[in-house]
């Protein structure tokens, strides 16, 4: 493989002498059909290497809440022509749960195949090899023969960690490029410079064995966007040219900071990032991927911005479980996904019931009951009035047909504030009534559980009605559609 043709590493604040012509060169003006209007070529940002770390004090003062500043210059939506998403759950997903069984990671990995579909939107899903356990999870993933999603490795940036890649026979692997000051000077105690040449020799170490790197820009929306990212990433590019296989970025919000509003600054903004890496780092869609935290509530409103701004891949974990506060839910970018495109014939979105169940019985995973399309109580309605709305016709209190969708119908809960709407709901909902042959809330067997539904909350009942309790009733008073309740 050919060597870069321009090195980063320069003696501390000494500057090519060709700097300045060779900008004046490559800004060269063409037509650009996509806005009709000629442009600068590219752009060449020299890497700014400090004594001193840029900790963005203003904005990060560590003793209050971080804060949003705005330079109110908005970049142009660049939609790709192709989005997708990506999964980690068996890498950054492990890192916040005990890990999984060899036959829970292939079970999981088999549904994500199904959900996905044979489109791949779910295009690829990203592996620990370091345990003998991981490495047996991806051998019998592998053996699945599955186009989608390509199983792909994460290493550290070492080059004796590429024989595990090659070993395991993975085309493509993640490597650790800490993008911030914060981990250069502070985690890493090296210079800029130093980190990128150390990065660089690594990338050309994967290049040269055939391998696709994939550089994980470590906390970029901590990161001196133009005097270390977009240099960096320059240079990567160039190798990606010169080897002729995909150099992938990897834009990381380690932490959660960033924000998808119009008009915000930099480091934070995430549509400045995913603009800065296409438009002045050239890095071509495809190869762009952004993966988020949720530290600040934003993890998958960034993860679909940055499809808006550019990027081809989002990546994200089974329920959004990862470090800390988790990532942008697999499921959750799907549902966008589709919102964005509208084809949902190259999916099965009914899968994503399949896996939750999975992960409640045959993994002991706890959903929050409230979570967005895979909680219990996700399309449950407990207020009389919302019930009589979903009885007369329930897209009025329903986001879509989860029924169609998600296997899942949208269900009442038989609380003080139910009503008889709410018990006409649930009788029909529990034994599949539909059409002619549903109950109307003047029925009277269900007005008669109604009222033993008031009746025990009036007694000081503080706790829903359970279904084994309502079963009991409409044995009672509903024994044609019920059964009989036995006599003592």
């Amino acid at each position: 493989m050919s060597k870069r043709k321009k090195k980063i590493s320069l003696p501390p604040g000494v500057v090519e002498s060709h700097d300045l012509r060779h900008t004046l060169e490559k800004a060269r003006l063409l037509f650009n059909p996509r806005s009709n209007t000629l442009e600068q070529e590219s752009y060449v940002f020299p890497l700014k290497d400090t004594p001193e770390p840029i900790l963005f004090r203003d904005t990060f003062p560590y003793d209050e809440v971080p804060k949003i500043g705005f330079n109110h210059r908005r970049v142009p939506m660049w939609p790709p022509e192709e989005i997708w998403v990506t999964d980690t759950t068996f890498r950054d997903g492990q890192q916040a749960r005990p890990p999984f069984t060899v036959k829970q990671t292939v079970d999981l990995y088999e549904m994500m195949h199904r959900l996905g579909g044979k489109a791949g939107l779910i295009r690829q899903c990203e592996f620990f090899l370091y345990s003998e356990r991981d490495r047996e999870a991806v051998e019998k993933c592998l053996s699945k023969g599955y186009k989608y999603p390509e199983i792909t490795g994460w290493i550290r940036a070492k080059p004796e960690d590429f024989k595990l890649v090659k070993k395991m026979g993975l085309k493509e692997t993640g490597i650790l490029t800490s993008a911030s000051d914060y981990h250069i000077f502070l985690k890493l105690k090296k210079t800029r410079r130093e980190a990128a040449e150390s990065y660089l020799r690594i990338v050309e170490a994967a290049l040269e064995m055939g391998i696709r790197p994939r550089c994980h820009l470590e906390d970029i929306t901590r990161a001196d966007f133009y005097g270390f990212v977009v240099p960096f990433v320059q240079e990567l590019m160039d190798l990606s040219r010169q080897s002729g296989i995909p150099v992938k970025i990897r834009a990381c919000d380690t932490m959660g900071f960033g924000v998808p509003y119009p008009g915000a600054g930099l480091p934070r903004s995430v549509p400045g990032i995913v603009y800065g890496l296409r438009h002045h780092a050239d890095v071509p869609a495809e190869q762009l991927e952004w993966h988020g935290h949720n530290d600040f509530h934003k993890a998958l409103v960034n993860a679909a911005t940055a499809w808006l701004y550019g990027c081809s891949a989002a990546n994200g974990t089974l329920l959004g479980f990862g470090e800390r506060t988790g990532n942008p839910p697999l499921e959750g970018l799907i549902i966008e996904c589709l919102g964005f495109r509208g084809d949902t014939s190259k999916v099965d979105t009914t899968v994503i019931t399949e896996i939750v169940e999975y992960l409640k019985k045959d993994c002991g995973f706890e959903i929050p009951q409230c979570q967005p399309f895979v909680g219990q109580n996700f399309n449950v309605t407990r207020a009389g009035i919302h019930a009589d709305g979903v009885l007369k016709d329930e897209e009025i209190y329903n986001i879509f047909d989860t029924a169609k969708l998600l296997k899942r119908p949208p269900q009442v809960t038989v609380s003080a504030t139910s009503g008889t709407a709410g018990v006409a709901h649930w009788v029909n909902s529990h034994l599949g009534l539909k059409g002619d042959e549903a109950l109307s809330k003047r029925s009277g067997g269900v007005l008669k559980i109604a009222q033993w539904v008031r009746d025990e909350y009036a007694r000081g009942r503080a706790t829903d009605i359970s279904t084994e309790e309502l079963v009991e009733q409409g044995k009672l008073h509903l024994p044609d559609h019920f059964g009989q309740a036995p006599t003592e």
